[in-house]
């Protein structure tokens, strides 16, 4: 009896560790997608079938797999992390649903290792504010863009810590647009497009998303 409890208790460990490991499940997906607007995202950066799109911060696959679907097969999609854990749960996931148009990249915190001038767009969704070396990665992201590239920043800016500095925001996880558009700018992009309000992530009024897009050349 006692050897039938503790395999009990061995099987329901594992189960729980196998739940909680990753950082999302599939049921936290299925609840993002109501208020992420991922098609949005993919029309403001320009992404289309066949197109060459890096997740930069990809934690364990959100927005890659529904990149993934919108590339399709002649596409390819660069997911790019820097905690190794987040990409083994990657890679076995997309083993387990058989995609095969994503490489996964295990970048560093001042370069995400990407192909240079092969991608028609760069997504950072809710990572810049975690970046200390922005300026080396977007320069790296700068010359991974196709001349007509583009990027996206999403990020949320929190309603407590408007107004405050940058250093501040950062610390809390959050960041406001206009010090990424400076350093867009200073890194020789052109804004193409703001979005001050595209919604609430995870449906928090006090933690409003806004979007940057900008492109690799002048416009």
């Amino acid at each position: 009896m006692s050897g039938l409890r503790s395999l009990l208790c061995i099987m329901l460990f594992t189960l729980c560790l196998g739940q909680t490991f990753g950082q999302y499940t599939q049921e936290d997906w299925d609840e993002r997608d109501k208020w992420m607007d991922v098609q949005t995202i993919f029309e403001l950066a320009g992404i289309e079938g066949g197109d060459q799109v890096a997740d930069v911060g990809c934690h364990e696959g959100y927005l890659t797999f529904h990149l993934s679907k919108k590339v399709g097969e002649t596409g390819r999609i660069y997911a790019v992390d820097i905690l190794s854990y987040r990409l083994e749960n990657l890679r076995e996931h997309l083993k387990q649903e058989k995609v095969n148009n994503v490489t996964v990249i295990q970048g560093e915190e001042d370069n995400p290792k990407l192909p240079e001038n092969r991608l028609d767009a760069v997504i950072i969704m809710d990572t810049y504010h975690e970046m200390e070396n922005y300026t080396e990665v977007l320069f790296h992201i700068k010359k991974a863009l196709k001349p007509s590239g583009s990027i996206l920043v999403l990020e949320k800016l929190k309603t407590d810590k408007k107004g405050k500095s940058r250093e501040e925001q950062t610390n809390a996880h959050t960041l406001s647009p206009k010090y990424v558009k400076k350093e867009l700018e200073e890194a020789g992009f052109s804004i193409r497009k703001e979005i001050g309000d595209f919604g609430d992530w995870k449906e928090d009024k006090d933690k409003p998303m806004w979007i940057l897009v900008g492109v690799s050349g002048a416009l």
